[in-house]
């Protein structure tokens, strides 16, 4: 499945997925989704009179946006300090 193919599956999802839903778009087991959400990591509300969790599409596209900018930053964080270690490591020149 291409990237566009998983879009497209997405967008016939509609506006609200289940926590089933979110855990095949991340590709994760759905007690893993489910602790997304009961750690409020990934919002989500409860619907019905049973309290079933679904999250909106944007706040989950919103989430792996953030996911990816948390992981960029993180490995230039990573690279400066491993660029200031090996500069301290050699001393003054």
């Amino acid at each position: 499945m291409t990237g566009t193919d998983d879009h497209e599956a997405a967008s016939s999802l509609g506006r609200f997925l289940t926590v089933a839903d979110v855990a095949e778009v991340l590709n994760l087991s759905a007690a893993q989704a489910y602790a997304l959400v009961r750690s409020a990591e990934l919002p989500a509300i409860k619907v019905g009179a049973a309290g079933h969790w679904r999250v909106e599409r944007s706040v989950l596209e919103s989430y792996i946006e953030a996911k990816y900018e948390e992981n960029r930053r993180h490995g230039l964080w990573n690279q400066a300090e491993f660029a200031d270690v090996i500069e301290l490591s050699f001393g003054p020149r």
